[in-house]
């Protein structure tokens, strides 16, 4: 136990200064701390009348888990507001599609929780709808396998929502950080997103922004879906304030999202949900390179390389329910969610634990996109990096109405890649495919993905065809033949 003190230091630091007027510590916590701090620098040598540094005094405020390094970090730029209304902020998760979202607590409760802020500098109207349409949206959900929302609230010219704080990462950076996700894992996450939408369905929600980043993966292996809010309802898209934009990130766009946004239905997030199970199991999104532009026309137009160049011992079946999730007629793809999870049922009922399946990095990396390529994730529509004049060009040509898509730039490195894509390029650098893609080695490529079922049906014909009629005629060639000898 340090020693009394009656000692203060010369001048209040910023960071003393900043913690009393925050009202997070109380007068008597911040003098044991300062105490405890002296009684430091006097066992390091130092005089009792040194003043505290900032420093030090974070490090004793962070061990009596007084502060968090987030909050001392604020109070140091003396930024004395960490509350919303009852919540405390206590760290910074990150930014979501229609705001900053932040770890917090309950002042009385105490109960940890994530609390989603919309920017004041877009508190326009059609905004606030959007985010009071939200929270409207995610008070009628209670899911184990979607993010609940508990509260809501304003605070001053600030408006928040709140959500239970899931602990772990989204799928995106599960895999940026780990590499290509083994079978197993894949189907146990996909599963569950799938049941965590079939319940949004049936409560006349579609999602429109199915992808990795909104797809959170708890310690355990357990996933939940995020941001449902953000969709407007299926049955009343009229009042969605966002209703006729082209909301979604482009990677995981459904044609018809692209086509007729006024007219999505939950076919729209299937196909989403498989582009999304496409980059768990590769490592890369279905369209990788090229423009926004570029990406929406392959969405309308082309398929994917077939997962085999990547995962080279997976089974047809399990690619089949990639291919039936996103085909790109909606009356020929998967019909419900919770078809998709029944079909993934068999691979995740092969697992050892299905709660908790493990998060072991997978041995290899896809093939990283070309120099020229732009990140994995280009947005359109909230949130876009896109440009407005490429978005305008596809959606004049598909006869979209795109004049209102907003765009925001999110916070970039100084060589153009966002962070999360520094970061990968850093834990997990990808192996050299070249062998795949090389021209030299192009007959032994594997065919598009949705060609690749269409040949295996008709081998498969072919060879029911040989085998019934082969056996016949060899039969009948002999006969002749020792007949022709006999004569002779």
């Amino acid at each position: 136990m340090p020693p009394q003190s009656n000692h203060s230091a010369s001048s209040p630091s910023v960071l003393s200064s900043s913690v009393v007027a925050s009202g997070l510590v109380s007068t008597s916590q911040l003098d044991y701390c300062l105490r405890v701090a002296r009684y430091r620098l006097q066992q390091q040598g130092g005089s009792a009348d040194a003043d505290v540094t900032d420093d030090l005094l974070a490090e004793v405020l962070i061990e009596q888990k007084l502060l968090t390094q987030y909050q001392t970090n604020q109070l140091r730029e003396g930024r004395t507001k960490l509350n919303l209304g009852p919540y405390i902020c206590t760290d910074w998760i990150g930014q979501g599609g229609m705001g900053q979202v932040f770890k917090a607590v309950h002042e009385v409760m105490g109960r940890e929780c994530a609390v989603k802020v919309l920017p004041q500098a877009r508190a326009t109207k059609e905004s606030l709808d959007s985010f009071a349409h939200e929270i409207r949206m995610q008070a009628k959900l209670d899911c184990p396998y979607l993010v609940r929302a508990f509260d809501a609230g304003q605070d001053g010219k600030v408006h928040y929502l709140v959500t239970e704080y899931v602990p772990g990462m989204d799928l995106r950076r599960l895999v940026k950080s780990r590499g290509p996700l083994p079978v197993q894992q894949c189907a146990q996450i996909i599963m569950q997103a799938a049941l965590g939408l079939q319940y949004a369905h049936e409560a006349g929600l579609v999602h429109r922004d199915v992808k990795p980043g909104n797809i959170l993966v708890t310690p355990d292996g357990d996933a939940k879906v995020s941001d449902v809010g953000l969709a407007g309802f299926a049955k009343d898209l009229i009042n969605d304030p966002r209703a006729g934009k082209i909301v979604g990130t482009t990677d995981y766009l459904s044609p018809e999202q692209i086509r007729t946004p006024l007219e999505i239905q939950p076919t729209s997030d299937i196909y989403s949900l498989g582009c999304t199970l496409y980059y768990a199991l590769c490592g890369k999104v279905p369209f990788p390179g090229g423009d926004t532009e570029s990406k929406l026309r392959r969405h309308l137009y082309e398929y994917p390389l077939h997962p085999r160049n990547f995962v080279p011992d997976i089974t047809e079946e399990f690619s089949d329910i990639i291919v039936d999730m996103t085909d790109k007629d909606p009356r020929k793809r998967i019909s419900t969610a919770a078809e998709v999870a029944s079909r993934l049922q068999p691979w995740v009922s092969d697992s050892a634990q299905v709660g908790a399946v493990s998060m072991e990095p997978s041995p290899w990396m896809a093939p990283p996109p070309p120099q020229h390529a732009s990140p994995d994730e280009t947005q359109f529509g909230e949130g876009a990096v896109a440009s407005a004049e490429n978005a305008s060009a596809v959606g004049s040509a598909a006869g979209i109405d795109t004049s209102g898509s907003a765009a925001s730039q999110p916070t970039q490195l100084s060589n153009g890649q966002d962070e999360d894509s520094a970061a990968s390029e850093q834990v997990a650098p990808p192996i050299d495919f070249s062998d795949v893609h090389s021209p030299a080695h192009q007959e032994q490529q594997t065919a598009p993905l949705a060609a690749t079922k269409n040949q295996t049906n008709v081998a498969v014909v072919v060879a029911l065809t040989i085998a019934i009629a082969v056996p016949p005629a060899l039969l009948i060639g002999a006969i002749l033949g020792f007949l022709a000898r006999g004569n002779l």
